[in-house]
């Protein structure tokens, strides 16, 4: 864990370049969490079979 007096807020995004573009924007503390990721890796293994003919 981090000291409080030695961390700093930080989110994934540009806030001043998108405030005005986006309806509602929402930090991700910690980054993406465990569902994300797991969706990603399924995503890029399809995509994988696809190219590779494996897959219609």
């Amino acid at each position: 864990m981090i000291p409080e007096r030695k961390s700093k807020l930080a989110g994934n995004a540009d806030f001043n370049a998108v405030k005005d573009k986006a309806r509602n924007i929402t930090l991700l503390f910690c980054g993406v969490g465990p569902m994300t990721n797991a969706m990603l890796m399924l995503n890029t293994v399809k995509a994988a079979k696809l190219a590779a003919g494996l897959e219609k």
